[in-house]
């Protein structure tokens, strides 16, 4: 059995967030396959995710004890680190991620958690593990010119490889926002490719 963590980072809440729409039926035919699995919903704006702040800091660089699993901040890192595998649902925003999701990183990004320092440098802890981004976007930006302007999926793909995480796929549904663009087609799309990603993952 796996621990599965699905973190969603939209302020649009289902229904209305087209990411949530691809992600919500991954997640749906990935229980269909995998029905003794354990998933857990982390809505960030739901848990009310902050920037860190000065007196976090000394529980996030310092030693790590059986008191650190119920620190506000750490818990995030220790459950981070018990999943088998990862589902991020967020869109493009400016370019990038949404903020509340970068600083969820933070909150994960432990030493002696996700990952370790040793003489040869990091080590992630989190090795073997796999993880899926959908993600939607207004233009195009997978391929093309404008690809080299995308650094929310190509961030996550690389702070997750950090963690020791490398089986990293990206399902996207681009050009959302371009006039004349069938956007009903598009998300369409991106969900049979969910759906299907989701038998295997």
């Amino acid at each position: 059995m796996s621990k599965v963590l699905y973190i969603k980072a939209n302020v649009k809440p289902a229904g209305v967030s087209r990411t949530f729409k691809i992600s919500d039926k991954f997640v749906e035919q990935y229980r269909e396959q995998n029905p003794n699995d354990e998933i857990i919903t982390l809505d960030l704006y739901k848990e009310g995710i902050g920037f860190l702040k000065g007196e976090d800091l000394n529980s996030v660089f310092g030693p790590k004890t059986d008191e650190s699993r119920k620190h506000p901040i750490l818990k995030y890192a220790y459950q981070f680190a018990e999943a088998d595998k990862y589902i991020i649902a967020a869109p493009m925003w400016n370019l990038s991620i949404p903020a509340i999701l970068k600083a969820y990183i933070d909150y994960v990004c432990v030493t002696g958690i996700t990952f370790k320092y040793t003489a040869e440098g990091p080590v992630g802890l989190c090795q073997g593990k796999k993880a899926v981004h959908i993600v939607t976007r207004g233009g195009g930006y997978s391929e093309g010119p404008a690809a080299a302007y995308e650094m929310g999926d190509r961030y996550l793909r690389t702070i997750f490889g950090f963690f020791g995480i490398t089986d990293f796929t990206t399902i996207s549904a681009d050009k959302l926002d371009v006039i004349g663009e069938d956007v009903e087609a598009i998300v369409k799309n991106a969900i049979e490719k969910a759906e299907e990603k989701a038998k295997n993952f």
